[in-house]
């Protein structure tokens, strides 16, 4: 592929629904550009997008993909993404290294919770965008009424460019409202505007040229005074309202049928804005203009772990151009990196080329440092470019390892995939010595799990993480225990008194000494200590940890041969089990802090189902059509929540989740708990 000017690139994140066919889109795209030879397809697996073995087998994208196409003496890069809630975190990245967002929207299902997202993350990131209503071919599917939705949901700047020939089984082509022209079939033949929608393309017209001339003065007042606005007007119209945002131009057709879809790659290279149309924000200073002469600045937007090549770094140049073979300096980090050979991407192929200029989009191997979100530039003149924001992990689960092999590599691999994925979090539960994987969803931690055993050749199990119980006292008592045992030679002797109290609650451990008169010496006090504190780790109701509660020594008794610190410390482990039997002990749960945001037609559901789960609700703010809700609920009721609040609102409620407290299981609850921890440790 040849060498593009700034001017002549266009950086386009593909995003929307799942299973809208934005795949079959990008690959219709690329078959139409002659970028590839053969069509392929997403339920083949065949599809230059979805090369990964994950996404072949779910047939559905989990990755961010680049897919660069040329057309019209421009260069295109499409960052194609996944539209399944649990691998938004692809979506974060593409779309900001994007300059603008293409919306893809199902004419048969309408507007639905995908495109409220992909919205709301152009909307973030200020992005000019285009809407496709795809699909035009499938039963069911009405333009109109998708359109009508997009103008109620997004507003009246959403603007039909084109008009569907028929629909369902007789979807055969468009009319182009700039040019007053159908195209027709997957050639796209030209022909006139048939009699039967002549009118209603003509209404339609109307709207684009008035929204069009009012993106400019000169072109407004021409409007007014009742001439007409020639092509090239319409369509330098058009661009600036598209570029500041006040116009959304609608297009249509089917990816499947690869109908119409040579008038959307027009529309990107003519609608869209530029990498130097855009300025671009730094964290300090003035914004940045692309300029390939300029100083060298970049943005790390993806990393993935290739197995063969090492880590593979994509950029977004921005300022600058990077060379192969050169030297840049991480300003996140501080610190150089070398720069080997640099490619071009286009899904799982690579083209090296010997440099990349202001407004592409490249990638390098084996970069050390340097992670998803930091800032490549110079050394004499660093600037860092606002980074990446990822939603937090909603789902966690607890990963094993299926032999010692696996174990041996667990922790790297594990290390890795969380530098490819800035969605995961891995993390080692003190408490229950599990080692968990979090991240947005059950399906995003399943494909992570896979994506180990397959590029790093580590098997791992996946299961529901123990939840974190605690056990605690809840009156006074007191408790001694003698430990003696007679061998040859020296015995072992100890008689160890203490007492024990209740602390509140997350006071956590206390210990004192009472002793008067020496009868234990001191040498053996910090035996005493450090046996109570080895009792304290198993319980005495399911062997979970013992917490806020202080244990006082105030007596005991030595032998002059046979004591020793072992003695001790046995004989308190001994005296504390003993005591923490007598002073009523209760087993206490964590409790979570929620924040849950959904739909206000939805609070009434998830409140009733937060109260079947042992939850407190603790207030309701309204924030416009939603509302949020928060409250404390036990973590063992809500390890499933991602699931369960997906389900209750169609995916638009979302939810945080923090540790906030311990406390007392409700007795009915308990005893399951305690029956069930016994049965395991039968077995």
């Amino acid at each position: 592929m040849k060498e593009y000017a700034t001017e002549n690139i266009r950086n386009v994140a593909l995003t929307g629904h799942g299973s809208t066919g934005k795949t079959s889109l990008s690959e219709a795209i690329l078959f139409s550009a002659k970028a590839i030879n053969r069509l392929g397809r997403v339920d083949d697996g065949t599809t230059t997008s979805d090369f990964d073995p994950d996404e072949v087998r779910r047939s559905s994208s989990v990755n961010l993909s680049v897919l660069p196409f040329e057309w019209q003496g421009a260069k295109v890069n499409i960052l194609d993404t996944p539209g399944y809630a649990d691998f938004v975190g692809e979506v974060k990245c593409g779309v900001r290294a994007a300059d603008a967002a293409l919306i893809v929207v199902c004419a048969a299902s309408g507007v639905q919770v995908g495109t409220e997202y992909a919205w709301a993350y152009a909307d973030e990131q200020n992005l000019p965008r285009l809407v496709f209503i795809n699909r035009m071919d499938r039963e069911n599917a009405d333009f109109h009424q998708t359109l009508s939705q997009l103008q109620g949901m997004f507003g009246q700047q959403c603007v039909a460019l084109q008009l569907p020939l028929g629909a369902q089984a007789d979807f055969r082509g468009v009319v182009d409202l700039l040019t007053m022209k159908a195209y027709v079939g997957e050639k796209g033949e030209t022909q006139e505007v048939p009699k039967e929608l002549l009118e209603q393309a003509t209404s339609l017209r109307e709207k684009l040229v008035e929204a069009a001339a009012e993106t400019d003065d000169a072109l407004i007042t021409k409007y007014l005074e009742g001439e007409d606005l020639s092509e090239e007007e319409l369509r330098r119209g058009l661009r600036i309202g598209v570029t500041r945002g006040s116009l959304v131009p609608v297009l249509t057709g089917s990816a499947t049928k690869n109908i119409a879809v040579t008038l959307l790659m027009d529309a990107l290279c003519h609608c869209l804005p530029s990498p130097s149309d855009m300025a671009v924000a730094v964290q300090e200073g003035e914004p940045l203009q692309a300029d390939a002469k300029g100083p060298l600045v970049a943005l790390v937007f993806k990393t993935t772990a290739d197995p063969y090549v090492g880590r593979l770094t994509y950029f977004r140049v921005y300022c600058g151009t990077l060379k192969a073979d050169s030297q840049a300096w991480n300003a996140n980090k501080g610190s150089a990196e070398r720069i080997g050979p640099l490619y071009l991407i286009r899904g799982k192929s690579q083209e090296p080329v010997s440099q990349v200029l202001a407004g592409d989009i490249g990638a390098v191997a084996k970069l050390a440092e340097t992670s998803t979100g930091d800032t490549l530039t110079t050394r004499e003149k660093p600037i860092i470019l606002p980074g990446i924001s990822f939603p937090e992990p909603a789902f966690s689960g607890a990963v094993h390892p299926k032999s010692k092999a696996d174990l041996d590599k667990m922790g790297s691999a594990l290390t890795r995939i969380v530098e490819e994925d800035p969605t995961l979090r891995a993390s080692r539960n003190q408490d229950t010595n599990e080692t968990i994987l979090s991240g947005l969803g059950d399906s995003h931690v399943e494909v992570a799990v896979e994506k180990i055993r397959r590029k790093f050749g580590v098997d791992l199990e996946m299961t529901t993480p123990k939840v974190p119980y605690k056990e605690t006292i809840t009156t006074n008592s007191s408790a001694e225990y003698t430990h003696k045992k007679q061998t040859g030679g020296h015995g072992q002797y100890a008689r160890v008194a203490i007492e024990l109290t209740p602390l509140p609650r997350n006071s956590g451990f206390e210990f004192a000494n009472r002793i008067v008169g020496g009868v234990v010496p001191r040498q053996y006090i910090s035996s005493v200590e450090k046996g109570v504190m080895e009792a304290l780790q198993e319980g005495v109701l399911a062997r979970y940890p013992l917490i806020d509660m202080k244990a006082t020594l105030f007596d005991g008794k030595e032998h002059p041969v046979d004591s020793s610190d072992i003695a001790f410390k046995i004989a308190a482990a001994a005296a504390l089990k003993k005591g923490a039997q007598d002073a009523h002990p209760v087993l206490l749960e964590p409790i979570m802090n929620l924040q849950v945001v959904v739909p206000e037609a939805n609070t009434g559901d998830v409140i009733s189902d937060l109260n079947g789960k042992r939850a407190k609700v603790l207030g309701m703010t309204p924030h416009g059509s939603y509302t949020m809700i928060e409250a404390q609920a036990p973590l063992a009721e809500v390890q499933h929540y991602a699931a369960d609040l997906r389900s209750m609102t169609q995916g638009r409620g979302s939810y945080s989740m923090q540790f906030s407290h311990y406390e007392e299981v409700p007795a009915h609850v308990a005893q399951r708990i305690i029956e069930q921890a016994q049965k395991e440790q039968k077995g």
